[in-house]
């Protein structure tokens, strides 16, 4: 299951679960609308493609809660 991570790892921009703009590598590095495209949609982590992240109703979230946990640290998008 997807953690749905609540912001952008490089600018810090929130990203409910329930809400469209997030962009997820295959492992899960996370980053908004903006900043993806500043990628080149690549992320610079892991050098992955970046897609967009499916949301998660709020009506479930509940069940399958998003994680509230915040990226260690916040990407240059260098590298």
């Amino acid at each position: 299951m997807l953690e749905m991570r609540p912001e952008c790892e490089r600018c810090g921009a929130g990203l409910p679960a329930e809400g469209a703009g997030a962009f997820i590598c295959s492992l899960e590095c996370t980053f908004c609308a903006t900043c993806a495209d500043e990628l080149d949609d690549i992320c610079p982590n892991c050098k992955g493609e970046l897609m967009d992240r499916p949301t998660r109703p709020k009506r479930l979230h509940d069940k399958y809660p998003p994680t509230s946990l915040r990226a260690q640290g916040t990407s240059t998008g260098a590298g």
